[in-house]
């Protein structure tokens, strides 16, 4: 990929009438820095060029009609999906690597797609919200590496939703800051817009719902493309300025939209481009560690368990925050009354209780007697890896259903209305999931009776014996 650098001299030695330089054969590709040539397109974003390029918010300019159907693209440059990056390896003693310079320079190495073509070799995900949310933000991540290879993509997200990328291999950094603070901390503030503009990202997604002021805080990371959901109300005045793509959802509370909660943004990655076709969604997968399964088979061998010989029940009312619940649907815990009956009816494996908090140990030891086998888990990593051993699941609208949908075990799902039960295990059947909900929308009245009859079909599962 040859290319041709034009070497101009600093535009005050021009005189006034060559300032308008005559059009430059599309043969030729000049970098020209910062100089102000028609041919160089500065913008608040970064620099890249486009011909006609489609601006989807109509604040930028609306006499824009969008792109040229005649228009003829058959460049190398501007067809098919990016390639790895052509950079030397990194340095595997240093975390920050080498010859990553900054954006803009290095051009002898930095291919020629980067510019034409939009690719995006470092992507920041803005994630706002808990364990959940961060949990089903995996397809979404899949998808990004998928549709761009060679992609190095970071995470800044809650403490909660940190601990969730120790199962995801495609995440290289995940920086600790609160996207759902209204009033950060301004040297917290200022330290993480640092920290963002150094990374040179191409493109940051945002889950959070944009204001004016998460916009701006967007846009002072300099990426070339803004990428956020904005509130479906007035308070979303203005931020449409500052951003290069913006999603409406349908209420204040993303979270309600269940499995498929970020599928505006989902459409808007996976959108066929060029000869680039369609990306589809992968399902929801987790990678749990050697060292993770060693810890954790420890713990609930000291719980008097066996690998593949109990059933994990996750869902215990509790206020502490390791509980894993979804924003979208806060009534998703039960009594520890509730489930010392239906662990009654489990015969042929042993029922093994999750505690979100150890003051929680006594009251099940209380209901369910001493020789309970019970086990304190609060990350979502040592859940997994729990799971991941366990015969099954049988737990509330928690992150255990979701994580037991990733390692495919079977699983009963205890939601507080069928309506939500489909929105957040949807084609429960091929995920071997079971669906009980309850009758009066309210998660303390559902049918206990219904839940061990399923558990009877649960214990007579090949699986299960």
């Amino acid at each position: 990929m040859a290319a041709t650098y034009y070497k101009l001299q600093s535009p005050k030695t021009f005189p006034p009438l060559l300032r308008n330089l005559p059009s430059i054969p599309s043969s030729h590709v000049s970098l020209l820095g910062s100089l102000d040539y028609p041919f160089h397109c500065s913008t608040r974003r970064g620099c890249h060029v486009e011909v006609n390029a489609k601006k989807k918010n109509p604040w930028l300019d609306p006499f824009d009609d969008g792109d040229d159907p005649e228009m003829e693209t058959g460049s190398l440059f501007a067809n098919g999906m990016q390639e790895e990056d052509p950079r030397p390896p990194d340095n595997p003693d240093s975390p920050y690597g080498f010859l990553k310079f900054p954006y803009g320079y290095s051009v002898e190495i930095a291919s020629l797609a980067l510019k034409v073509r939009g690719d995006v070799r470092r992507c920041c995900c803005v994630i706002s919200g808990g364990v959940y949310e961060n949990l089903l933000f995996f397809p979404v991540i899949q998808l990004i590496k998928t549709r761009y290879p060679g992609v190095q993509i970071d995470v800044v997200t809650t403490e909660r939703g940190k601990q969730t990328y120790e199962m995801n291999k495609n995440v290289r950094w995940a920086n600790v800051y609160d996207p759902d603070d209204d009033s950060p901390e301004p040297a917290e503030y200022a330290d993480m817009i640092g920290v963002l503009k150094n990374r040179y990202y191409d493109m940051v997604l945002s889950t959070k719902l944009a204001g004016l002021g998460h916009a701006a805080f967007l846009f002072m990371t300099t990426a070339r493309d803004l990428v956020s959901y904005i509130y479906p109300n007035v308070n979303a005045a203005g931020a449409g300025l500052l951003l290069s793509e913006t999603f409406v959802p349908d209420s204040l509370n993303l979270s309600e939209g269940g499995y498929y909660m970020y599928h505006q943004m989902v459409d808007w990655l996976g959108r066929p481009f060029r000869d680039v076709p369609r990306q589809t969604v992968p399902p929801l997968r987790v990678s749990i560690s050697r060292k993770l399964k060693e810890v954790v088979e420890a713990k609930y061998q000291k719980a008097g368990v066996r690998k593949g010989k109990f059933v994990v029940i996750h869902g215990i009312k509790s206020d502490s925050k390791a509980s894993m619940q979804s924003k979208g649907d806060l009534d998703s815990l039960l009594p520890i009354e509730v489930w010392a009956e239906i662990a009654d009816v489990i015969r042929d494996v042993t029922p093994l209780f999750v505690i979100p908090h150890e003051k929680e140990r006594e009251n099940v030891e209380e209901n369910f007697g001493e020789e309970a086998s019970i086990i304190f888990i609060t990350t979502p990593g040592q859940l997994a890896a729990l799971i991941n051993d366990s015969a099954g699941v049988i737990a509330t609208n928690t992150a255990a259903i979701q994580l037991a949908n990733a390692r495919e075990k079977p699983s009963i799902g205890l939601f507080c209305s069928e309506e939500m039960g489909n929105k957040f295990v949807p084609q429960a059947e091929e995920k071997k999931c079971v669906i009980i909900s309850s009758k009066t929308g309210k998660l303390i009245d559902i049918d206990v009776e219904a839940i061990k009859t399923a558990v009877q079909t649960f214990n007579l599962a090949p699986i299960l014996v």
